[in-house]
């Protein structure tokens, strides 16, 4: 009889509803009503599923309703519970759902089992977890070489601001801190990581 698979289960590989871009999205404001869809899409753009969501927020009632057909066959729609806490700054208040299948607090649900729920109903794992020791030194090491295309086009972003009251941001300086450690890769440092 063979073993069964060990293969973890990756969270970054699901799709997950997040507190935040709900609020970026305008579904969570005080006295709303709002109906929409959340799109998820691949990395060439191409849309690769969509849910209905409709938040109900006012002095009696904090829900999302969801809406959506898990592999093109059955329909759900349920509703989750939202809540709020004060918050720890002391200004204003921090949301949460409140998972309809593990009833825990949370700010991210993640679609397992075609049910959007907390990730410790699952055990799983996070990408960076699988990779071996190995893997993370280089990735430590040479991360910031071939990305740093990606810290220039920051760098010089619209609205980016360098200086504040005369002083540099720190995000400024922590982007300036990843340029110059990759400046400071060689070419015979990059041409022997190919080699091994």
């Amino acid at each position: 009889m063979p073993k069964p698979h060990t293969f973890p289960f990756i969270y970054n590989d699901i799709k997950c509803i997040t507190i935040s871009d709900l609020k970026k999205l305008g579904y969570i404001k005080p006295n709303i009503n709002k109906v929409g869809s959340i799109r998820w899409t691949d990395s060439k753009g191409v849309e690769t599923s969509s849910i209905t969501v409709q938040s109900k927020i006012n002095n009696s009632l904090k829900v999302l309703i969801i809406d959506y057909k898990c592999n093109n066959k059955k329909s759900f729609n349920y509703t989750i519970p939202l809540v709020t806490i004060p918050s720890n700054l002391g200004k204003g208040k921090v949301w949460y759902f409140i998972c309809p299948f593990t009833y825990k607090r949370c700010r991210k649900l993640h679609l397992i089992d075609c049910h959007f729920i907390h990730r410790t109903a699952i055990r799983g794992v996070y990408e960076k977890q699988i990779h071996s020791k190995k893997w993370r030194v280089l990735d430590n090491t040479f991360n910031d070489y071939f990305k740093i295309d990606d810290y220039y086009q920051e760098l010089y972003s619209k609205h980016f601001t360098k200086y504040y009251k005369g002083k540099p941001t720190k995000r400024y300086l922590r982007l300036m801190k990843k340029i110059n450690k990759a400046e400071n890769i060689s070419a015979d440092e990059i041409e022997n990581l190919f080699l091994l």
